[in-house]
């Protein structure tokens, strides 16, 4: 069933990865402008995160077993990597709050995502905090989609949109769209290009296979937890696509808005 997911999420894979967002940056004020936007996304990635770890380990007390003891391992493993790494200065850090020092090493504005986060109050109040929040619709919508998600309080659907709509969809021409940026000497993108490296080591490495696996123990043999598995997981994929989209636009609109 894994690889029929996979098979069937190809032509969304190959959208998001021959997208022509990736052409469109071509200077430190693209990348800084993608990233303004890009780091929301980063962001629920760890409300997904946390969702499955609340799902499937147990984190109340008195401690009781959780009754996943494998997928419990599983994500253990990847809260460890995820939320607390290394940064490139040996510093634990989580891997948002990498990308946030990125985004400051580069003087990229990080005033939106922190007072959207220093917003929330509760999961119950998210979506009235999204819809009151200004932020871009399709910004607006990538995030209610996650939380929508993690409300369904199954783990099975949280761990694929988990898996397959995660970060390594960026491709490795952005990383080297970034390298040849920092060949400027007058830009500060050391943060950003560990940030990018590390999180696709990490990803392909380790956590994907991990998260894989943790997809195939929550399924097990019902056929209808596959099925959600698979139409969650094209959900992903669609408002990844749009949130580039989004991007894309915004990007465009800035040169054009720009003085001659």
């Amino acid at each position: 069933m894994i690889e029929r997911i996979e098979g069937e999420l190809k032509p969304y894979k190959m959208k998001l990865t021959q997208h022509p967002i990736y052409n469109e940056i071509k200077k430190v004020e693209d990348i800084k402008s993608f990233m303004e936007y890009h780091v929301f996304a980063v962001w629920d990635f760890m409300s997904l995160l946390k969702s499955l770890q609340s799902s499937l380990t147990t984190t109340s007390l008195p401690w009781k077993p959780s009754g996943f003891p494998k997928a419990a391992r599983l994500i253990n493993e990847i809260v460890w990597g995820e939320e607390s790494d290394l940064n490139r200065l040996g510093e634990s850090k989580s891997h948002f709050e990498m990308y946030l020092e990125a985004m400051e090493e580069l003087e990229a504005d990080t005033f939106k995502i922190n007072s959207f986060i220093n917003g929330i109050t509760s999961l119950d109040d998210i979506n009235d905090h999204i819809a009151k929040t200004e932020l871009p619709e399709y910004v607006s919508d990538f995030i209610t989609f996650t939380f929508d998600t993690i409300k369904t309080g199954k783990p099975h659907i949280v761990a694929a949109v988990f898996t397959f709509g995660r970060e390594d969809l960026i491709p490795d021409m952005f990383l080297e769209i970034i390298k040849n940026l920092s060949s400027d000497k007058s830009v500060n993108s050391a943060d950003l290009v560990y940030y990018f490296e590390r999180h696709i080591e990490v990803d392909s490495g380790e956590h994907g296979p991990l998260a894989l696996e943790m997809i195939e123990t929550l399924c097990g043999e019902d056929p209808q937890k596959w099925e959600d598995a698979l139409n969650y997981s094209i959900l992903a994929m669609e408002n990844r696509i749009a949130l580039w989209n989004g991007i894309y636009e915004t990007l465009k609109y800035k040169k054009l808005s720009l003085p001659a």
